[in-house]
């Protein structure tokens, strides 16, 4: 091979794009857009834009700063090999000033243009997600998605301070609800992607503990997430709106995860399950946020 063909692809807007992880980011800014509305206080129009726009462009920035980090386990995943930097389209430099210039640019601009909190919180969040998450767990422990989860749990919290310029306990049990989500949507995942880890040699619980023990811990952590997901009804936090939806939407999940906890048999079949649970897990989030804004607004 000569050595002008081992040289990066030219890359295009859509692999720098891709680089954000848009599919990731489209929840994380509904969230943040969700707790930005739930607050009870309204913020300007164009601040809320701008305050949106931060928390999209600093998800983007952890995505990048994740893929600049792991492009050598991506390439080893059947999932995440035709992304840039393993597909060869991009040189590691290119995604890291990305990523680095992305996450100082929201914060930046939270900070001036919204208030110091909302980037305060903003900042701890694409920390966390790259130097926690990304580099001193997921390749060292089981627990990686557990602790990791927190990242993803930012959103309602910037939302809410970018509106009120603080934070209050119904913006926290959102940041709980989707702390606790996070392990059985990603378990679910890794339950019929299995092979694409232990081919990576990442450690998730699947791989390290097997499925059974995988299957009872999405049925254990279920439990206290369908309490943080229905406890600002009974609390007055939120109206009946909020709490109705809740109840039933938190009911089908947790039918889901007992029919992935208490599943034994093995092949094709027995994944099913998993990919129902992971499916609706994704609607189950927008589901409660979006009965979250509704509730503000209509009741």
């Amino acid at each position: 091979m000569t050595p002008a063909a081992q040289l990066p692809l030219p890359a295009d807007w859509r692999d720098f794009l891709a680089l954000t992880k848009p599919r990731v980011m489209s929840l994380v800014v509904f969230t943040g857009l969700c707790g930005m509305l739930a607050a009870p206080r309204a913020i300007n129009p164009v601040l809320g834009f701008v305050a949106i726009l931060c928390i999209a462009v600093g998800a983007g920035a952890a995505g990048a700063l994740n893929q600049w980090y792991e492009a050598d386990l991506d390439a080893k995943m059947r999932r995440t090999s035709g992304r840039p930097l393993p597909a060869g389209r991009m040189e590691r430099q290119s995604a890291l000033h990305f990523g680095v210039g992305l996450a100082v640019f929201s914060v930046l601009l939270m900070g001036l243009a919204v208030n110091y909190a909302a980037a305060a919180i903003l900042t701890v969040s694409i920390l966390f997600y790259v130097l926690v998450y990304t580099v001193w767990l997921k390749r060292r422990t089981p627990q990686n998605i557990v602790i990791g989860g927190a990242a993803g749990a930012f959103p309602p919290l910037i939302g809410w301070a970018a509106a009120t310029g603080d934070v209050a306990l119904l913006p926290v049990l959102l940041f709980a609800l989707i702390f606790l989500w996070t392990p059985p949507h990603f378990w679910a995942l890794a339950l019929f992607v299995k092979t694409d880890y232990a081919n990576a040699g990442v450690p998730m619980l699947p791989v390290v503990a097997g499925e059974r023990t995988t299957r009872h811990q999405i049925g254990l952590y279920t439990i206290p997430m369908v309490a943080c997901a229905v406890a600002p009804w009974p609390l007055g936090l939120t109206g009946a709106i909020y709490g109705i939806v809740a109840v039933g939407a938190s009911a089908a999940f947790a039918l889901f995860a007992l029919q992935v906890s208490t599943r034994s048999t093995r092949g094709e079949d027995a994944m099913r399950p998993e990919k129902r649970l992971f499916g609706y897990s994704i609607l189950y989030l927008f589901l409660l946020f979006g009965a979250l804004v509704a509730d503000r607004w209509l009741a």
